[in-house]
């Protein structure tokens, strides 16, 4: 995720706070220090700091969940709305989802049980509806606030764990698209619901209306991406005809080749066609900027190319794609001469043509095949 900062790395997954996380943290001491003066400022902070804790707790419950069914966590993101864990991939099978989505909200419900039975705190009124009155113990305000977590996100819509538990149960019966499909629109509707009450009460409700918004619609768009995927051969996706650029190339040829072409992505390859590496858009723009227009292409490329072999499946590159979280996936022939390449847009491009797409080109999961 673009503007974050690694912070550390837990259990072999990176952490990343997000940079408007920071700001969210100085409006925080702004509006406490505003209500009290300085200690109010820093009862706020240091709670928000406790409580982003527990966040992180929740999603690590998701990740050593997934991991205990194979499913590895690069990296997870703060975020001032909560947190967001990047799964490798999405669980097969719904009990695995319902697992892992479950996992998050019972985290908060121990924490929440912990404070009580060991932390003294007392769950009232005063805690759950006031949560920035430095008046009230911060243990009792914890255990409110994480309970109130564990409900929130039970909500059965996307992104809310809710939304992944109520898929897990449709999918069974309707399939895993329908399922994401049904999930998806009350998320949306939850979004607007927010937005509506935050123009009312409170305008940060519009800010996580939009978040739950556009995780909602991304989600979908991301299930019909893997679902048309599914059963196809490479070959037949793959773009064929692309420009491509030779390691000793000097990077005023990548920027004429760029201007010359609608390609974003350009593979690197040796005078045996084999490649070797990737030149992306924003790659040549950065080259351009602080090599100079003279530095060779092989100082700027990608080394990191993913690829796969020709008679591959199509879901075998989008997982490359998700996994190494790539913006290419190169094709190359027995002989490992690159003879294709596969982006998301390339997928993204058969969702859109959908039932037009010759027999052999929807896959078993696809929308015409109604799973």
């Amino acid at each position: 995720m673009s503007w974050s900062l690694s912070i550390g790395k837990i259990a072999g997954t990176v952490v990343r706070i997000h940079l408007t996380f920071l700001l969210f943290l100085a409006w925080i001491f702004a509006a406490g220090y505003a209500r009290g003066g300085g200690t109010a400022a820093w009862d706020s902070v240091i709670f928000m700091l406790l409580l982003f804790g527990c966040v992180l707790l929740h999603e690590f419950g998701h990740i050593f969940t997934a991991r205990a069914f194979g499913v590895s966590t690069p990296f997870v993101t703060l975020l001032p709305i909560g947190g967001v864990a990047q799964l490798e991939r999405i669980p097969e099978e719904p009990s695995q989802e319902f697992l892992i989505a479950i996992a998050g909200p019972l985290v908060n419900v121990a924490i929440a049980a912990l404070l009580i039975l060991f932390g003294g705190a007392e769950l009232t009124q005063n805690a759950a509806a006031a949560i920035d009155n430095s008046q009230i113990s911060m243990v009792d305000r914890l255990a409110a606030v994480n309970l109130f977590l564990a409900l929130f996100n039970l909500i059965p819509a996307f992104p809310m764990d809710g939304g992944r538990i109520l898929r897990a149960a449709l999918a069974a019966k309707l399939g895993y698209v329908r399922a994401t499909e049904i999930a998806a629109a009350i998320g949306q509707f939850v979004a607007f619901a927010l937005g509506f009450i935050g123009l009312m009460v409170n305008p940060i409700l519009i800010f996580i209306a939009i978040f739950v918004y556009l995780a909602a619609s991304g989600e979908a768009h991301m299930v019909a991406l893997r679902a048309v995927s599914r059963g196809v051969p490479v070959s037949h996706a793959m773009m064929t005809q692309f420009a491509a650029l030779a390691p000793e190339a000097h990077v005023d040829e990548a920027v004429q080749t760029l201007l010359a072409t609608s390609q974003g992505e350009f593979p690197v390859v040796d005078a045996g066609g084999k490649p070797v590496g990737l030149l992306a858009r924003g790659d040549i723009i950065k080259a351009i900027k602080t090599l100079g227009p003279d530095a060779r292409v092989a100082d700027s490329m990608n080394p990191d190319f993913p690829t796969i072999g020709h008679r591959s499946s199509l879901d075998e590159a989008f997982k490359l794609l998700q996994e190494k979280a790539a913006v290419a996936v190169g094709v190359t022939d027995a002989s490992g001469r690159l003879t294709g390449l596969i982006t998301s847009e390339t997928i993204a491009e058969m969702v859109m043509l959908g039932d037009s797409l010759p027999k052999d080109m929807r896959g078993p999961w696809g929308r015409t095949a109604g799973v």
